[in-house]
């Protein structure tokens, strides 16, 4: 990213493009994208008469980690919803919360 100018006291001092690019990257990161796939992401933008190639390779391996997160996520849900319901508001000992987190046979390796 380019550097910012700088005040006399020297604060930073971000363009609309500086901030729009700060965005994207903090979304791309609570997306879960990697920083070297950010960084390349953004050279590309820097370059719009480039293919698209690399932007689509980049996207297919988001879109592969992202099913294999959602699959997690639902086998979580299906794991907790039955925990919750069986112990409703039982005793501690009672609860196997620690077991069934604990058992990771069911997940899915990447």
């Amino acid at each position: 990213m380019p550097e910012p100018r700088r005040t006399a006291g020297n604060q930073r001092l971000y363009s609309e493009d500086h901030l729009k690019r700060l965005a994207f990257i903090r979304h791309s990161r609570e997306l879960g994208f990697l920083l070297q796939s950010i960084r390349d992401l953004l050279k590309l933008s820097d370059d719009p008469s480039r293919s698209c190639e690399r932007k689509d390779r980049i996207a297919t391996v988001q879109l592969k980690e992202v099913a294999v997160r959602i699959e997690r996520l639902a086998m979580l849900k299906t794991e907790l919803e039955p925990m919750l319901q069986q112990c409703g508001h039982g005793r501690i000992a009672e609860r196997r919360v620690i077991e069934v987190l604990a058992d990771h046979s069911k997940c899915v390796s990447h």
